[in-house]
């Protein structure tokens, strides 16, 4: 298919967005194949996602945002500029289970994921044959012993990613908390699996501590990483009914069913630049 061009944008609620934004993509001869708004009434803050063709459109793509300046200028507009062809190398970490990292690697296989998966890096040697299976690079980097061992694992990681020219990390079930550093290093460009529906059960063992407090209920969310743990903006959630009979093993059983659904739908949104994150919160075009 051609590329198209995708415009991410908010800013003030006033009238005469929509109108301004379709206008200009017109005007240099663009065509837009797909348009998408939301308005946040608390806040008074309009969303938008417009995608247009390049086949015959004005500018070049490096001058699309300067050519967009004076639009988003006028209504003191946030605004990001994407291209559906645009194929940003992916690192998967992941340490001891597997299914979130398999399921991922075998969407990406399919064509399902617009990404280069640079590599797949663990705290564990387990996964190397399933990334090599997929052709993709395996890079164990265990957590030394001594009370530095953590920081030294992680500085590892860091420096593996940026040779690596990584530009977005998923976190497929990998049980290590990220230290602000490394966080600062991708903003809104980590994506997590929480085994929970959160705000619930933050932290370890979410299942063990869904069983203690009897929920008819449980979850998986996929969220953007922010220095707080488990705090950052949401991207996808879905849950699935249990009763008292359900074990603690047969909870973690169902939650892996979640899990792989809910990180496998966010990813691809992030990817395909349907998020916009507000705040603590994130709008997802769909």
């Amino acid at each position: 298919m051609a590329a198209t061009a995708v415009l991410l944008l908010s800013c003030p609620d006033r009238t005469g967005v929509v109108a301004a934004v379709a206008d200009f993509v017109w005007r240099h001869g663009g065509n837009i194949v797909d348009a998408e708004q939301h308005t946040d009434d608390v806040d008074g803050v309009f969303f938008q996602r417009v995608e247009f063709e390049l086949d015959g459109f004005a500018f070049e793509r490096d001058d699309l945002p300067k050519a967009f300046w004076a639009v988003a200028e006028r209504f003191d507009m946030d605004v990001r500029v994407h291209f559906s062809d645009e194929r940003p190398r992916l690192a998967i970490l992941a340490s001891k289970a597997s299914h979130c990292l398999e399921d991922l690697l075998n969407r990406w296989r399919a064509g399902e994921l617009p990404a280069e998966v640079a590599l797949v890096a663990s705290n564990h040697p387990d996964h190397r044959a399933l990334a090599e299976f997929s052709g993709v690079p395996f890079h164990h980097l265990p957590v030394g012993d001594g009370p530095d061992g953590a920081a030294r694992q992680e500085a590892a990681m860091i420096e593996l990613l940026e040779r690596e020219q990584v530009e977005r990390v998923v976190l497929a079930r990998y049980m290590r908390i990220l230290s602000p550093t490394f966080v600062e290093r991708f903003p809104s460009r980590i994506i997590n699996i929480h085994h929970s529906f959160l705000p619930a059960f933050v932290g370890a063992q979410p299942y063990r501590q869904a069983h203690e407090r009897g929920v008819k209920v449980i979850g998986a969310t996929a969220h953007y990483v922010t220095a707080e743990l488990d705090e950052g903006p949401i991207i996808d959630q879905d849950v699935a009914r249990v009763s008292h009979r359900d074990s603690v093993a047969e909870l973690a059983r169902k939650g892996r069913d979640l899990e792989v659904a809910v990180l496998a739908r966010a990813v691809r949104a992030d990817l395909e630049h349907r998020v916009l994150p507000f705040g603590n919160r994130t709008v997802v075009f769909h």
